[in-house]
């Protein structure tokens, strides 16, 4: 089964908007802060928020999301890169 992991920031607001999506959906996913990582922070540091999939040992990132997405849509959005 798929995992998704959202890359965020304390005090980013699409991030916390994305994460808010996503909890409303019920969708399980883990939560990195870009800034407690020193190679999260050189890969994503001006991109969050990231979504990426982690499956079968293997690590995608997701193309980025439009923040104004309503939830339902977000949810179709993610269905049709076979997350959700």
């Amino acid at each position: 089964m798929a995992e998704l992991v959202l890359i965020t920031r304390e005090g980013c607001c699409l991030c916390e908007g994305l994460e808010e999506k996503l909890l409303a959906l019920a969708l399980p996913f883990s939560r990195l802060d870009v800034d407690a990582d020193p190679q999260l922070l050189a890969r994503f540091d001006l991109e969050v928020p990231v979504l990426l999939v982690r499956e079968a040992g293997e690590e995608r990132q997701l193309p980025r999301v439009s923040p104004r997405l309503p939830a339902t849509q977000l949810h179709a959005w993610l269905k049709g890169h076979g997350v959700a």
